[in-house]
């Protein structure tokens, strides 16, 4: 399966699935980015065994896009001239975050693609004076010019929910190549995997977990349909993750252990399913449920800053910050689940780069 602007080789990474951090945003205590560490995350991620990354998302934060902070490019930007330094051979999916109403999708498509990116995750928040029907428009628009990475976003933080009948009709868009799941929700993540495999283009969809409250059980689980008489099964491939942009190292060797578990006929299954409820602990520790998601975003920097890669947890909007207790409960977490944090790995990385704690 080829498609426009994807080569072979990152077409078949996609639809193996790989590991696809949510690119933070490195800033200075003055609210300025820290260019300096915003180049260091992204060879980090590159380190680490990463397949992709995504630039320009909600983890990037969405104010990058504000006339006064006009970032947006720049982001996009660095992250595609580390990933040309580093000039590895493996391929790489580059996916720009792209969002707004039709005109303003377009117009950072265009960015994305001025800077090589591959894929276009195109942001379904903010859209709530759009009809469906409006909204699929808006994809079909978009996916003439790039290929797109669908992405269903849970209400709590700026989405909405769609029927199965949009998922139906989104899956029939050409060149939308993958979706990813984000709803936080059981019965709205069966209608995107049942509307995809009852979609003719089932087998041109990749379906990536953006569940971070399930992150290892989504990617074991195998779902079923009979669709016209024969059953019809679909996985989710990967994850495109803000999680997975932190201890990305222990991510990469997490979801290898995933795949050769489901090559294996599930033999041992019970211990990746108990590390399912660990990595989920640890994600309500970094993305702050308990208080609506107010701290996800803080949370992520508190760990990158923890471990050296980012100089504070700053965001472009000054509340934005860890709620209270989250910072004890991410000291609880880290220490009961070691196996799932690579502090030694980032310690090495930072070495190489000639960083000293």
């Amino acid at each position: 399966m080829q498609y426009p602007d994807l080569s072979l080789s990152k077409t078949k990474l996609l639809f193996e699935g790989t590991v696809i951090p949510a690119h933070p945003l490195a800033l200075t205590e003055n609210r300025t980015l820290d260019e300096e560490r915003q180049r260091l995350l992204t060879r980090y991620y590159i380190a680490a065994g990463a397949g992709g990354m995504a630039v320009g998302v909600h983890s990037t934060q969405f104010e990058i896009r504000d006339p006064a902070v006009n970032l947006y490019e720049t982001v996009l930007r660095l992250a595609a001239e580390e990933l040309a330094a580093a000039a590895i051979t493996r391929p790489f999916i580059k996916i720009a975050g792209v969002c707004g109403l039709t005109e303003q999708a377009l117009r950072e498509a265009a960015i994305a693609r001025k800077y090589g990116y591959d894929m276009a995750l195109l942001s379904m928040g903010g859209l709530q004076s759009l009809s469906e029907k409006e909204i699929l428009l808006r994809t079909e628009k978009v996916a003439q010019q790039m290929p797109v990475f669908g992405f269903y976003l849970q209400p709590s933080v700026g989405g909405r929910v769609f029927s199965y009948d949009f998922w139906r009709a989104f899956a029939d868009i050409p060149h939308v190549m993958a979706i990813k799941v984000a709803a936080f929700n059981r019965y709205q993540t069966l209608d995107v995997v049942r509307a995809v495999c009852h979609s003719s283009r089932r087998e041109n969809i990749a379906l990536y977990t953006g569940n971070d409250d399930n992150i290892i059980a989504d990617l074991l689980t195998k779902y079923a349909f009979m669709v016209e008489g024969r059953l019809v099964e679909k996985v989710f491939v990967g994850g495109l993750l803000g999680h997975w942009a932190v201890w990305t190292s222990k991510a990469v060797a997490l979801l290898e252990q995933v795949k050769a578990l489901r090559d294996n006929r599930y033999e041992g299954a019970e211990a990746l399913l108990t590390a399912n409820i660990q990595v989920t602990d640890m994600n309500a520790a970094i993305f702050d449920p308990a208080n609506g998601f107010h701290g996800c975003i803080p949370g992520i920097h508190e760990v990158l800053y923890r471990q050296g890669l980012l100089r504070g947890t700053w965001c472009i909007n000054p509340k934005e910050q860890l709620s209270a207790g989250q910072s004890e409960e991410i000291d609880r977490v880290c220490a009961a689940y070691p196996q799932f944090t690579d502090d030694a790995f980032v310690t090495e990385f930072l070495q190489k780069e000639g960083i000293t704690l």
